[in-house]
């Protein structure tokens, strides 16, 4: 499964934000406090000490003895004992091992001893040694079995990388002997339309998403958690649908409400926040490596960019249809109704990186269609039809001419920019039409003015000296230079009225444009090929040798009808094509979109997807775990106008969702990884939930939507880590500054150290779930970064610490201090632990009475209950 992330916990300090005055140890920073009275023992298990415990915990890499009970080459010890499979499923459960396990030597490249196992006539059929790896309904006959179960080193198979486990040789041992049945992949089949079973628990029965989770639950043995505590639970929907913590008196009341619908309000009031969208659009933005520069040395900006961020936004916050959606980010310049809307919604195709200096400026053009092919085929389908650009898909059924043929459909699409104008491309002029039309009189006015009073220049400029003449033809500051000294002595009397006339009607135009309201540029398909060239298959994907001529076409997977087109008129400004592929994603009869949205929804919400690689569906992503689920939820986001709103309600309506994070020993014991969701996993805050919920508690979040980015400050170390230190990091307000992370400028070549601390996505790629570490630098970011100890500081302000200045006081504080981080009250534990802390900081280590506030409010902003979500 393919997880994004920027950092690993091997980064240096630089790079986790630290400037040269933080770049030290905890230890230094608070010499004296040692863990236990930084918040284990006194205050409670602190993110600090979690962070530094992996760490410290790691093995050194000393050898050690194996035993008996330890587990062997296969995974599992001696006397483990594997559970007999009492009934497979081809496609989930016995595919997904060949594919892993087979096709290297086995597969469409290659077929060792003459078998195959990408389908079923291959797999069943006799090999160059006169065997048959399957028999059906014949284990023993099956050579199969026989050579993943040998003992022979140069008979085991697969002959090299992890041998089949127990658990997969018992799967498909019980698929042969019942009788080898052979499918189509689950996701390139026709979806399902399943009723909801009826379980035996009545209150699991009243929800169609319960039911689907407790029958699985109920054929391994297990019993779903008691529902979670209203406190933990308000938390977990704040969070999953704004990314912010609520208030202790939201959830007081939340608590104390005894109306029965009184959860439901809860998600209708987060759904009609404006910080939905904020939350929302983020997981799109991951999916589509959202950045606002170009990447490579230079790095430029991508002006305009943040539009298509606010355009994300705001379709999540007015719930747009997921279709519409769709149809606007793949062909928003070519629908019956162009808005300044859709054609934001195009700069989908100008995000990706852009080389403005390449070796080779073909093969730059196929990597920049790669990336969008990549993106596409990953974000909207769940489809890895990138790698079929040098040859046939090595698992997948996509041939290398399924690549080509997506590569047709988008032919029209140009690159970026050019070396030489980066703005005709991808900057398309939306100005109102008479705004757009006094412009251009202005441009054409100007334009005028300008050639006229250049042929005077020039005239007077024939008749200076050699040395004025040659710095005419230098930079312009310095042509001026010359003209306003030289100009007039060279011109005479009429030439030099009629310049001065040109002057002043210069100025004119000036003073009129500026009394015009700004020409406003969006980012998106500024200038498509109406009529593309023909697109070939490449030899390897070799730019340099084109073969066999392709059309646009769909996957052959999907068995559809080839496409037609409409011809493009002598007036048309696109080729027609990507609105066609757009329709297909979004037809009912798709095998794929709306299963993958489906499931991206569920993911964000519970964690992990029903398919866990929910950019791969296809035959190495990992199956369904619960597929009937799975196609229920992709009819009812079809049934419903493709609305994302309704699907939260359902999935947050429902007891699956509501559970208890807490764990029980036969939960742990029979489904460890909780496949079958018998509990609600708890999961770490996100990057931006991390910044944002500091602000939040503190009271200085700026909460606006929308507009252009803002530059975080960051520390001079941090800044020379580019090519050219500093350059296109510009200067914010401290009120911008408050905003959500999501309107940070994201500038690929330097990222906020903070944000990567905590696994911001790498925007280079598509990034279909973030990893969610525990580290060292983020212990080290939240202990020692100067944006922490400014937050820290102003939370200290919030809860009053500038009135309550006596050690009678201290009691207060902590109690302020809790409340505003946790939203619950502090236990008298906590609160002794606490005003303990503060003594200490003041009398044993000498520190200011504001300063030792500051330290206690900075713990408790590293406590776990902070950082994570039950």
């Amino acid at each position: 499964m393919t997880k994004c992330s920027r950092r690993s916990a091997s980064n240096t300090f630089t790079r986790a934000g630290l400037s040269a005055a933080d770049r030290r140890c905890s230890a230094t920073r608070l010499p004296q406090f040692g863990i236990s009275r930084f918040g284990i023992t006194t205050i409670g298990q602190s993110w600090f000490a979690v962070a530094a415990a992996v760490v410290f915990a790691l093995p050194l890499g000393i050898p050690a003895t194996a035993t008996a009970d330890e587990p062997s080459e296969t995974g599992r010890s001696e006397t483990d004992q594997v559970e007999p499979v009492a009934k497979v499923d081809f496609a989930r459960q016995v595919q997904p091992i060949l594919a892993k396990r087979c096709y290297a030597c086995h597969g469409p490249d290659e077929a060792e001893g003459g078998l195959k196992f990408v389908d079923k006539e291959s797999a069943y059929a006799e090999t160059d040694s006169g065997e048959f790896a399957i028999v059906p309904g014949d284990v023993d006959a099956s050579a199969l079995i026989t050579r993943i179960m040998s003992d022979d080193q140069y008979e085991r198979m697969p002959p090299e990388g992890d041998p089949v486990t127990p658990e997969e040789i018992e799967i498909l041992k019980a698929w042969i002997a019942a009788g080898a049945p052979w499918s189509d992949h689950w996701a390139f089949e026709p979806m399902d339309n399943p009723k909801p079973p009826v379980v035996s628990d009545p209150n699991w029965n009243q929800h169609p998403v319960d039911a689907f989770i407790y029958d699985d639950l109920a054929a391994a043995g297990l019993s779903p958690n008691s529902p979670a505590k209203r406190s933990e639970l308000i938390r977990r929907a704040y969070y999953d649908l704004t990314g912010l913590p609520p208030t202790i008196q939201q959830v007081k009341a939340f608590v104390d409400d005894q109306d029965p619908l009184a959860f439901e309000k809860i998600i209708d009031q987060l759904l009609d926040s404006d910080q939905y969208g904020v939350r929302w659009g983020r997981h799109w933005l991951d999916l589509v490596r959202y950045a606002e520069t170009n990447s490579f040395e230079r790095d430029s900006v991508k002006t305009n960019a943040w539009k298509y961020r606010d355009y994300v936004i705001d379709a999540f916050n007015n719930d747009k249809p997921y279709d519409q959606f769709v149809h606007e980010q793949l062909a928003g310049d070519e629908l019956d109704k162009v808005t300044t809307e859709s054609l934001i919604a195009t700069g989908y195709y100008r995000l990706g990186i852009w080389d403005d200096e390449p070796a080779d400026p073909l093969q730059a053009r196929f990597d920049e269609i790669d990336d969008i092919i990549t993106t596409t085929g990953q974000a909207f389908l769940g489809l890895t039809i990138n790698c079929a650009r040098c040859h046939d898909h090595k698992i997948d059924p996509i041939p290398q001419a399924d690549y080509y043929s997506m590569v047709a459909f988008l032919a029209d699409v140009t690159s970026f920019a050019t070396r030489g104008d980066g703005a005709t491309n991808n900057q398309i002029d939306v100005t109102p039409p008479d705004v757009a039309a006094q412009h251009q009189q202005c441009d054409a006015d100007q334009k005028r003015v300008e050639s006229a009073m250049h042929a005077i220049e020039q005239a007077g400029i024939a008749k200076m000296s050699a040395p004025d003449q040659r710095a005419t033809e230098g930079k312009p500051k310095a042509r001026q230079r010359v003209l306003n000294a030289r100009l007039e002595e060279n011109l005479d009397a009429q030439q030099w009225e009629t310049y001065q006339g040109l002057v002043i009607e210069a100025k004119a135009i000036r003073k009129r444009r500026g009394a015009l309201p700004r020409r406003e540029t969006v980012m998106g398909l500024a200038k498509c090929e109406a009529k593309p060239e023909q697109t070939f298959v490449l030899f390897r994907g070799n730019p340099h040798s084109p073969a066999d001529p392709v059309q646009p076409d769909f996957p052959k997977i999907f068995g559809e009808q080839p496409p037609s087109f409409p011809e493009p008129g002598p007036d048309a400004t696109s080729a027609g094509r990507r609105r066609v592929l757009a329709q297909w994603m979004t037809q009912p009869e798709n095998r794929l979109t709306a299963r993958v949205m489906a499931n991206r929804l569920w993911q964000f919400h519970f964690g992990r997807g029903i398919v866990r690689s929910s950019n791969n569906f296809g035959q190495l992503g990992t199956p369904p775990t619960h597929p009937l689920l799975l196609d229920w939820l992709a009819q009812r986001l079809i049934e419903g106008d493709w609305k994302l709103k309704s699907m939260h309600r359902l999935i947050m309506s429902s007891r699956a969702y509501q559970m208890s994070s807490s764990s029980n020993a036969q939960g742990e014991s029979v489904d460890p990884d909780n496949q079958l969701f018998w509990r609600f996993d708890p999961r770490r805050l996100s990057a931006e939930e991390v910044r944002d919920s500091i602000l939040a508690v503190n009271g200085t979040l700026n909460r606006q939507v929308g507009g252009p980015s803002f530059y975080p400050q960051m520390s001079a170390e941090v800044l020379a880590g580019q090519s050219r230190p500093g350059d296109g990091w510009g200067q914010s307000t401290q009120d911008q500054r408050n905003r959500r992370s999501a309107y940070i400028h994201v500038k690929r070549s330097l990222l906020s150290p903070l944000l990567t601390a905590f696994d911001f996505p790498d925007p280079d790629l598509t990034c279909e779930e973030r990893f969610a570490t525990l580290q060292p630098g983020q212990a080290l970011s939240l202990l020692n970064s100067d944006f922490v100890h400014q937050q820290a500081t102003a939370l200290a302000v919030s809860v009053g610490s500038d009135q309550l200045t006596e050690p009678s006081d201290n009691p207060r504080i902590v109690r302020r201090t809790i409340r505003s981080v946790l939203q619950r009250e502090a236990s008298e534990d906590e609160v002794r632990a606490g005003d303990q802390l503060i003594q200490d900081l003041q009398n044993e280590f000498k520190l200011p009475r504001g300063r030792a506030v500051q330290m206690f409010c900075l713990s408790v902003l590293n406590w776990n209950e902070f950082m994570f979500v039950d």
